[in-house]
């Protein structure tokens, strides 16, 4: 998750404030279960999306979908499955999603 001379996001933000919680993100979070071969990345980001969605953690979206893109997932992709959340995870949480998945496109280059 990080080269030689990079933090990871996690360390940019809680760096010593909280170093276990950077430590068990970037070595087993993204380190190892993100790295295990039953799931491509692609197919592992279209799944924290959804979930993230379905519990309700929309904050998590902003890093999340730029991740999901960079892993694969396209613009139709992330606005089909926030849209077939609305019926299963709710309203309110899909427009929310929503509302930032367009942020993040309206911002792209």
């Amino acid at each position: 998750m990080t080269t030689e001379n990079t933090q990871s996001d996690m360390a940019k933000m809680f760096g010593d404030f909280a170093p276990k919680l950077v430590s068990l993100t970037d070595d087993v979070l993204f380190g190892d279960v993100w790295e295990r071969e039953g799931l491509s990345p692609r197919d592992r980001s279209l799944a924290t999306i959804t979930g993230l969605i379905a519990a309700g953690n929309i904050d998590q979206l902003n890093w999340h979908i730029p991740y999901g893109i960079q892993n694969g997932l396209t613009e139709t992709e992330i606005k089909e499955a926030i849209i077939h959340l609305a019926f299963y995870a709710g309203w309110p949480k899909a427009v929310s999603a929503m509302a930032v998945a367009k942020r993040i496109f309206d911002n792209q280059p």
